[in-house]
């Protein structure tokens, strides 16, 4: 099963050629690392709850009495996708999701894979992008974002070396604030997504408060992994409400609890999903991704997740099919 970062390494290579219809070596970009599997009983979400260091509400996005839709982060099936994105989209369209996120277009060009979505009642909000990818190949990523109906390109992960003091960070927000402005002047989104790094503390302050602080939330949106922010020790409830309108999508996986936090499907773990969901609909989250690094069985921990979804009722949230849009 490929790394993370295996998978950064193609996106380079791989995003160019892709967007010109035409096929490249390997995947492209990213997903997260891979965590063991434990037993653990079920708690609300517990952290240290750091989110207040400079909290703010975002006057970006106008959290909406519309439910967030559920989808599946497609880094959950990559191997799967390598052997056949049709069969593979087809099946998580039959478990019943109605939206995917991209991690990676699986040397398949942006035409075809619109018009798979297309048949299956699918649509692609987002796909993660390495941020080396966004800084040096823009014009391809617009451009297939726009072939397949991105609106949102997410920056997945930070590189170590990019990451080791608090200026770094600062250089960050200020390369998603530039990628932000070039977004929308292309009718697009950027985003970032957390992992548990984004929480140590460097130098007093949590770089992720110090990213929230300096990002433009008017350019920058934020999709908040819930499974990363708890194995952390931080709270995911607190940020969605200390940066109310900030985070439009959530990354939904299950830990078995501490220490060690070994991944789960959604709803066999600690995490109190209804909870959480209910918080991120009255922060203006949109999108809810399923994702799982390192399942056993892909397949069917994506329908494991759903189906404990649609028993919280959060089923209810999600978005029209493709084929009902007009």
């Amino acid at each position: 099963m490929t790394d993370r970062r295996s998978f950064l390494h193609t996106l380079g290579t791989a995003l160019g050629a892709t967007a010109l219809g035409v096929a490249c070596p390997g995947s492209a970009a990213v997903g997260c690392t891979t965590a063991g599997r434990a037993s653990g009983a079920r708690t609300t979400t517990s952290g240290l709850g750091t989110a207040s260091e400079s909290a703010v509400t975002s006057p970006a996005v106008v959290p909406s009495a519309q439910p967030a839709a559920i989808g599946l982060q497609l880094y959950t099936v990559r191997d799967e996708m390598r052997r056949s994105i049709a069969d593979t989209l087809a099946r998580v369209a039959r478990t019943g999701y109605r939206e995917v996120e991209f991690a990676g277009y699986f040397d398949t060009a942006p035409a075809q894979i619109r018009s798979l979505l297309d048949e299956h009642g699918l649509r692609a909000p987002a796909a993660h992008m390495s941020l080396e990818t966004l800084e040096t190949g823009w014009d391809a990523s617009v451009q297939a974002a726009r072939t397949i109906g991105h609106t949102t390109l997410v920056v997945p992960w930070l590189a170590p070396a990019r990451r080791r003091t608090l200026d770094d960070w600062r250089r960050l927000a200020a390369a998603l604030n530039t990628l932000g402005e070039r977004a929308r002047s292309d009718g697009l989104q950027i985003a970032y997504h957390n992992h548990d790094f984004e929480f140590t503390p460097l130098d007093g302050s949590v770089p992720f408060n110090v990213l929230l602080a300096e990002t433009d939330p008017t350019l920058v949106t934020m999709e908040l992994d819930v499974y990363w922010t708890v194995k952390s020790g931080a709270d995911p409830a607190r940020y969605l409400t200390d940066y109310r309108g900030r985070f439009t999508m959530l990354h939904l996986k299950d830990s078995a609890g501490p220490p060690a936090h070994a991944m789960r499907d959604v709803g066999a773990g600690t995490i109190d999903f209804a909870a959480l969901i209910a918080r991120g609909r009255a922060a203006g989250v949109r999108h809810l991704f399923v994702e799982h690094d390192a399942p056993p069985d892909p397949f069917a921990s994506i329908e494991a997740s759903f189906a404990h979804l649609s028993r919280l009722g959060a089923n209810a949230a999600r978005s029209p099919s493709a084929k009902d849009v007009p």
